[in-house]
């Protein structure tokens, strides 16, 4: 019995630490050639670690390029988006989760059809509005676009969590004399913090790193986000591998911050969210 045992844990570590490896091995590749010198990069072959490292390729990109304004856009078009998705979707989760109304199956599950449409179906017809409208190349266009497409998961999101409240602390703020809004303000709301950190993460993060409806909209360079600034660096006859995966490290920032920052609600909210009651 304690072989059996001791053969299965020795799987379980084994098969964790594989999956660790396949996870962080791009990371560790980026960071590799990110630190090796342009004429390492093609003479040296396929090495563990490059020969001379350097930090050539991170200060290339910071002096010498537009990425710092890049970085800057992403920076303001995720922080808006998750901002006002979480407002919104929490509103929207807890409307789901409470109330009875009429053709509330049928809203949801409009909602829901929406996350089945590939993108490539709706870039057209959201080309044509946005531009009717005079927002491309425009990072608040950008911002519409990312809230739209977010709205109906995190809503999704915020009423599991929402459905994991007990109805009753909600009805004695309400016994107590408080009103509707007092008692999603100050009872839900509270209650349901880690499922707020889980949607921004996630909002924010999907935002960062879209790519087809920034490329699609946006054309201007002072406008530009960092997931289409690193095409920059493919050229028409090369492609500055160094640059470019110094800039992709330098845009691992984001979301190392708010893991750190938000951890605790993140993990609070992965398993809050999967059990309801």
């Amino acid at each position: 019995m304690k072989r059996r045992r001791l053969l299965s844990d020795i799987g379980l570590y084994a098969a964790v630490l594989a999956f660790v490896v396949f996870a962080l091995f791009p990371i560790y590749w980026t960071l590799k050639i990110s630190v090796t010198p342009t004429d390492l990069l093609y003479s040296q072959g396929v090495t563990g670690w490059p020969a001379r490292a350097t930090l050539q390729n991170y200060f290339g990109v910071l002096e010498s390029t537009d990425f710092p304004r890049y970085f800057l856009n992403s920076t303001l078009v995720s922080a808006s988006t998750s901002l006002a998705v979480t407002i919104i979707a929490s509103a929207a989760g807890y409307a789901f989760s409470r109330f009875r109304f009429r053709g509330k199956q049928v809203v949801a599950f409009m909602l829901l059809l929406t996350q089945t449409f590939p993108l490539v179906m709706v870039i057209p017809p959201i080309y044509r509005i946005m531009g009717s409208l005079h927002l491309t190349n425009s990072l608040t266009g950008l911002v519409i676009i990312y809230v739209a497409f977010n709205i109906p998961f995190a809503t999704f999101l915020m009423q599991s969590f929402c459905d994991g409240v007990p109805r009753e602390l909600e009805e004695a703020a309400l016994i107590d004399g408080g009103t509707r809004l007092q008692a999603l303000t100050r009872v839900i709301l509270p209650l349901t913090l880690p499922g707020m950190a889980a949607t921004v993460g996630f909002v924010f993060t999907a935002a960062w790193s879209e790519l087809l409806f920034a490329l699609m909209l946006i054309d201007d360079d002072n406008e530009k986000t960092f997931a289409v600034g690193l095409l920059t660096f493919i050229g028409k006859f090369d492609v500055d591998w160094g640059q470019m995966m110094a800039a992709s490290m330098l845009g691992l920032i984001p979301a190392c911050f708010f893991f750190v920052l938000l951890q605790r609600y993140l993990v609070a909210g992965l398993s809050a969210g999967a059990v309801k009651g």
